[in-house]
Order: structure tokens, then C-alpha cells, then sequence
């Protein structure tokens, strides 16, 4: 880790080129070297006259970016469309990489009853784990679960509508 200046650095060094060069032309600086010091005391930094801390950033970032595309099905069909196959295969190589942890939401449309269109969405799910699994991610990074007809992408009673609602979601844990 390369230790880093904060902005308390930054500020102290402008204020002191500040306040020379307006000592060069026989202004007076005492507000502004207060106003700093009242800056510095309301964020909680210490500051002793000329003394500036040196923090390191230690900071922790991940640099994998997981971003993973919903499936969307035909009607009243657990099977994986051909034009998915390639959402299904980027997805896979991303959780196979990364090793995140997912949960795959099943979804249907409105059409259908409730214990039907839960049933549906198990399959839905259960279908785009086998395929995950095919392609190499590891069986148990993924979790699969059925909201059926609850929680539709887009609201309306149209094909429009419903082709959209009929999907599997991927959660990351």
C-alpha cells in the first residue's frame, strides 16, 4: 500500500502559499489561518501547528464487476431459448470468474393461477441452474426460488407486458 496525503494537505498547502503571498503584499491572514483550523477541528482531524498526518488509504476494492443479464421464456415454457443461450453463457462465465454466491428467481406471467405460475417459475429456475451447471458453475453458488406472477418487471395486461414478466432474475448474495 503507498501511503497518501489527504485533503488536509492539499487545503494546508493552498492556505499557506495563500497567507505568504499575501504577507508579501502586507495583508493580513489571521482569518483565513482560523477559518482552517475551524475547518479542520469540525471534520475531527488533528492538526498541530505545521504538523500534518500522513493517512494511508486502506481502502478495500474489488475490481470484479459482476453484471448479470435476466432470461427471459416463451409462454407457458421452462425451456432455455435459443437467443438466451448467449445472456446464459456470459452469465456463466462471469459467476464461474468471480465465484460469487446467486440466487436465480423464477417468474411468470400473469396468466394462470398461483400454485400453477410458482410451479412454472420453480422450473424456470431449476432449468437455468442445470444450464449454469453445464457450463461449469459450480452447483453450490447458485440457489433457485419461485415468486410465480408476484412482482411483474412491467405492469400490464398485454403481450408487451407479459414477455417480459416471464424471466429468471439473477440475485447476487
Amino acid at each position: 500500500m503507498s501511503a497518501r496525503p489527504t485533503r488536509l494537505v492539499s487545503d494546508v498547502s493552498f492556505t499557506l502559499i495563500a497567507c505568504t503571498a499575501a504577507l508579501l503584499l502586507g495583508v493580513s491572514c489571521a482569518s483565513t489561518q482560523q477559518e482552517e483550523m475551524d475547518t479542520t477541528a469540525d471534520t475531527g482531524s488533528e492538526f498541530d501547528q505545521g504538523q500534518v498526518d500522513v493517512v494511508e488509504d486502506t481502502t478495500v476494492t474489488d475490481t470484479t464487476v459482476v453484471n448479470l443479464e435476466t432470461v427471459y421464456f416463451d409462454f407457458d415454457k421452462s425451456d432455455i431459448r435459443e437467443n438466451q443461450r448467449p445472456v446464459l453463457r456470459a452469465n456463466g462465465q462471469q459467476l464461474r470468474t468471480s465465484g460469487v454466491n446467486v440466487r436465480l428467481e423464477g417468474y411468470c406471467d400473469e396468466r394462470g393461477d398461483e400454485e400453477y405460475n410458482l410451479a412454472l417459475g420453480e422450473r424456470r429456475a431449476t432449468s437455468v441452474k442445470r444450464y449454469l451447471e453445464n457450463l461449469g458453475v459450480p452447483q453450490g453458488q447458485m440457489r433457485t426460488v419461485s415468486y410465480g406472477e408476484a412482482k411483474p418487471a412491467v405492469p400490464g395486461h398485454t403481450e408487451a407486458a407479459w414477455r417480459y414478466n416471464r424471466r429468471v432474475e439473477f440475485k447476487l448474495q
